[in-house]
């Protein structure tokens, strides 16, 4: 009996002894109660450049205030917590609501490449946690922007719109925001436009690429030529330079119209009469093989002298002379003719010309000297059968 008691004593004795410790270890387990992370917990960096992550701490149990620590820092480099703008040592957390602070790692003056291991701690009331980061240094791509295009030079006429593509590329290790100016001569109005966007600016990640619309639109006058157009992409102290080039071809533009512009004239109903046509070209091209036609009403016929025009050059007008003869029978009154000119390489220009038709005078004389007669005979009767 005695052993048995003593049996049973020893074993109370030994586990009250032992149950304190047990409790004190699950006190004390790491990251019972805070999480510790970053979102990119391993970067690449280049030489020299100063690294801020954001951390998060999140808790389970009640607000409470989580102290802030490097467990490991490799020799030289500086590990700095820093919120609001200022090196901190602890921040207040509440459970449910991530808190948030800023790890700043500052490299030596004389960093060699390489993968470099850094621990940071968050400790709490009822536990702690830790969060490993890497960073790799490696020297960076110096920074280089290229603009190329495959068709440099295009050809257009005036009033067209010259539509160039080109690549644009960031060669270098930090990402930019790409400028794009353009250097045209007066007649260009130069546009850029990335995915159907118009843009003048816009960012372009290291080492990525982006297809570049380039639109130089023309005014109507614009003489022919070749025009230089330079595209600049800028982007911090680096830039990129593509050289285009515009062929310009003329462009003949007639104008169908009369001396002082003054588009009407009469006729005799059966009798040609001269009309004066002037043809001009207000282009920027000669215009060749003009050829005359026109419209008229029934009955009328009309021939042009000269009937064709073979070159007129580019800011020249010449005189044609329209005989039109109007019918035998024609009624006295308005006609309306068109008058066509149509060149060669260019887009028929017509004008509309009023016709006022006058009846021929003959008959009219014919009738007053048959009155004429007639009151001469009247009389002479009077005088001789009146002396009776």
């Amino acid at each position: 009996m005695k052993r048995w008691f003593a049996l049973l004593l020893t074993l109370t004795i030994v586990f009250a002894l032992a149950a304190p410790s047990v409790v004190l270890a699950q006190d004390e387990a790491p990251g019972k109660d805070i999480t510790f992370f970053t979102t990119y917990p391993s970067q690449v960096v280049g030489i020299g450049e100063t690294v801020t992550l954001p951390l998060r701490l999140r808790t389970t149990a009640p607000a409470q205030v989580i102290s802030l620590s490097m467990k490991e820092v490799p020799e030289g480099w500086t590990a700095t917590f820093r919120g609001s703008g200022r090196a901190v040592e602890a921040v207040y957390a509440e459970a449910g609501v991530d808190a948030t602070v800023d790890l700043r790692l500052e490299q030596p003056a004389n960093v060699a490449a390489g993968t470099y291991k850094f621990v940071a701690v968050a400790k709490g009331e009822h536990g702690s946690a830790e969060l490993t980061i890497y960073l790799t240094i490696q020297e960076k791509t110096p920074p280089k922007l290229t603009l190329k295009t495959e068709l440099p030079t295009l050809k257009g006429t005036p009033g067209s719109t010259f539509r160039y593509s080109a690549d644009l590329k960031n060669e270098g290790g930090d990402d930019l925001t790409v400028n794009l100016v353009a250097e045209a001569p007066a007649g260009f109005q130069v546009n850029f436009k990335v995915s159907g966007q118009d843009v003048t600016s816009f960012p372009l990640a290291a080492n990525e690429s982006k297809r570049l619309s380039i639109e130089a639109q023309t005014v109507s006058a614009l003489e022919g030529g070749t025009y230089r157009i330079v595209v600049r992409a800028q982007g911090g102290v680096v830039d990129a330079t593509l050289e285009l080039t515009a062929e310009v071809t003329g462009q003949a533009t007639l104008l169908v119209t009369a001396p002082e512009g003054r588009l009407s004239g009469q006729a005799y109903a059966g009798r040609e009469t001269p009309l004066k046509v002037i043809v001009a070209n207000n282009g920027t091209a000669p215009a060749n093989a003009i050829e005359l036609s026109s419209s008229t009403p029934s009955g009328w016929t009309i021939e042009f002298d000269p009937k064709k025009i073979d070159t007129l050059d580019a800011g020249q007008q010449v005189e044609v002379t329209a005989k039109v003869r109007p019918p035998e029978k024609a009624v006295a009154g308005d006609y309306v003719l068109t008058v066509r000119a149509r060149p060669a390489n260019g887009t028929t220009q017509s004008a509309d010309f009023r016709i006022t038709v006058l009846t021929s005078t003959l008959w009219g004389v014919v009738g007053i000297v048959l009155v004429a007669i007639a009151v001469a005979v009247v009389a002479m009767a009077v005088m001789r059968f009146g002396r009776r």
